[in-house]
């Protein structure tokens, strides 16, 4: 088999992102079972983490495999040695690499490097993982059906959803603009004009609006995240300024014309992005999309690792 790796969403094909999304219906209902009895999953983490660590660690367990957390200090990666030979040296020992770290270079080099699939865990341009899980929550809360045999795939349907990111414009949101290339889902973006995200040029068929209020009101996923990334602390005082009138609450919701759910990747920060109310109540499937982090990277260990 093919080494494989999802750097980017846009490493998959549609076909492959709803086999993944299968096996997670099936490892969702049996999360227990033996199949990588004796694989190894190294993680990589040069930025902290709860959900991404604990997910990974968990999911790896529970297949029967185990996980091995390594962060900067604990690589030579620190005292020099080239991200190139580090790949090279991490696939004589393990079966799969994840990694969470800031620079995107740094992942495709790595996964250039190896001869074992690496995982994109978070970079500060694309959180794949992340959005993987989060469309297959969709699906699921939508109660729609996947298909049932491969051969049907493209008789699945995005085209009737639209999905509203609401903030600040960042890897979670470009991650969202390459699953829209792919998924074929309506896809509106609404941050203020100098935080755009990155990649929205890159897909002429995302909508970018910048009053939150206009850009919900056909939403059926109002999504949003912390205002302030990890590694843009010095900017927290001028974001807290300029995206005020973006926090996800009441009245935003207040603008939304039909049935609808809220997304949050978390952590959050209560009371700035999103209010108490909101990620408490009745349309939050807040929590929900952070279990499913477990169950879908489940489904991409095996799927990476050719197991069906």
């Amino acid at each position: 088999m093919k080494k494989k790796d999802i750097v980017s969403i846009l490493d998959l094909t549609k076909e492959e992102i709803l086999t993944i999304f299968k096996m997670t219906e099936k490892l969702k209902k049996n999360p227990f079972e033996e199949t990588l009895k004796g694989r190894t999953l190294g993680m990589i983490f040069n930025k902290p983490s709860t959900r991404t660590r604990v997910s990974f660690e968990v999911a790896m367990t529970q297949l029967g495999g185990h996980a091995i957390y390594m962060n900067s200090a604990d690589l030579q990666l620190r005292r020099g040695e080239t991200i190139s030979d580090t790949g090279k040296t991490l696939s004589r020992y393990l079966d799969i690499i994840m990694i969470r770290t800031f620079d995107h270079n740094d992942v495709v080099e790595l996964a250039s490097s190896t001869t074992i699939p690496v995982i994109n865990g978070l970079t500060d341009l694309l959180h794949p993982c992340q959005v993987l899980s989060d469309i297959f929550t969709i699906i699921e809360k939508k109660n729609t059906c996947l298909p049932d045999r491969q051969e049907k795939v493209d008789d699945f349907n995005f085209q009737d959803l639209t999905i509203v990111f609401v903030g600040d414009g960042n890897n979670v949101c470009n991650s969202f603009i390459n699953a829209q290339k792919i998924l074929k889902f309506n896809l509106i973006v609404s941050t203020p004009e100098k935080y755009k995200p990155e990649l929205l040029e890159s897909n002429k068929d995302v909508k970018w609006v910048e009053d939150p209020f206009k850009a919900v009101e056909d939403a059926d996923i109002i999504y949003t995240d912390t205002w302030t990334s990890m590694g843009k602390e010095e900017e927290r005082d001028e974001r807290l300024k300029v995206f005020k009138k973006y926090q996800v609450n009441k009245k935003l919701l207040e603008n939304v014309k039909k049935k609808h759910f809220v997304m949050h990747c978390l952590p959050a920060k209560r009371g700035e992005e999103i209010t108490d109310d909101v990620i408490d109540g009745e349309s939050s499937i807040v929590f929900d999309q952070a279990e499913n982090r477990l169950h879908v990277q489940k489904a991409i260990i095996k799927f990476l690792l050719g197991y069906e």
